[in-house]
């Protein structure tokens, strides 16, 4: 990508061993010398940022980009928030009403995942769904900001897919959401993430409130939207959960999905194994994952 945003990465050179590196020019360069980890790298963006800049200017060291493993950009954040119902058009085919506030659950962090790792298809699931959602990182504390101050708390974005057992998260007695969006697997993201540009000095301009984004599989498309379509923005969104619960770095925000979910089409689409998802946003890269059966 050869534009000027910061681009942060986990990744193993086949060894097996972590390493965090800074994505420039198709290669990745090490950067594991300043932070051990991303998470880490977001606590201390005012040290971090600056350092990174400067191994972007020398460029020296790095390998390419395809001979590396991309691992999740994040592993096992304290908090995984989700918002529900954040497209009208998605409520709206959802058969629910325009929420009047943000509607929040959580995955547990178990879910986390990266990119080209499989979603595994629980065995006691028909019904699993894909949702492409743009992921807010937390950088620092957040604990009762204003929506004018809310960014300022956001380290990064990165894509996310919200996958989803619908035969438990509306099937089940009293709709089973945490059970519904909780397995193992159902939470891939990656396969980087760009660092706020609002920290990051002669960046490009960047709304995370006006980003295209879809979601493609097996090389149809059945997402297809902008963010700008959000019913609650990224500042709300965060300004609403500080209100109740501290965010912490490395905490991450599922800010919604748009319509075309699986579940809504006539007649209804669930992932099988073999089948193959693709989440893109709009600066944020592709995310892909393969499906792949349970063992019994």
């Amino acid at each position: 990508m050869g534009d000027k945003f910061l681009r942060i990465v986990n990744y193993d050179n086949g060894d097996g061993k972590n390493r965090i590196g800074v994505l420039v020019d198709g290669n990745v360069v090490d950067i594991s010398e300043l932070s051990k980890d991303t998470k880490t790298f977001l606590a201390d963006l005012e040290h971090t940022i600056p350092h990174t800049l400067k191994v972007v200017e020398s460029a020296k060291g790095g390998v390419p980009l395809s001979s590396v493993k991309i691992n999740a950009p994040l592993f096992e954040p304290e908090k995984v928030v989700c918002v529900g119902l954040n497209y009208r058009d998605h409520a709206k085919e959802s058969n629910m009403a325009i929420p009047s506030e943000p509607v929040i659950f959580s995955k547990f962090s178990s879910t986390v995942v990266g990119p080209n790792t499989p979603i595994i298809k629980p065995n006691i699931s028909e019904q699993v769904d894909y949702e492409v959602e743009l992921v807010v990182v937390i950088a620092k504390k957040c604990f009762e900001v204003s929506e004018e101050k809310a960014l300022e708390y956001v380290g990064g974005y990165t894509v996310g897919n919200d996958v989803s057992a619908r035969d438990f998260q509306i099937g089940r007695p009293g709709g089973q959401w945490l059970l519904g969006k909780t397995f193992a697997t159902f939470a891939p993201i990656g396969p980087f993430i760009l660092i706020n540009p609002l920290l990051v000095p002669h960046s490009p301009h960047f709304d995370p409130n006006n980003l295209g984004i879809k979601c493609v599989l097996n090389d149809q498309v059945v997402q297809n939207s902008n963010t700008n379509e959000f019913i609650f923005n990224v500042q709300q969104v965060i300004s609403h959960v500080s209100k109740v619960v501290a965010l912490n770095a490395g905490d991450i925000i599922f800010t919604g999905t748009p319509s075309g979910v699986g579940f809504a089409r006539k007649p209804p689409i669930f992932l099988k194994p073999g089948d193959v998802v693709k989440c893109e946003i709009e600066h944020l890269g592709v995310l892909e994952n393969p499906v792949v059966a349970q063992s019994k």
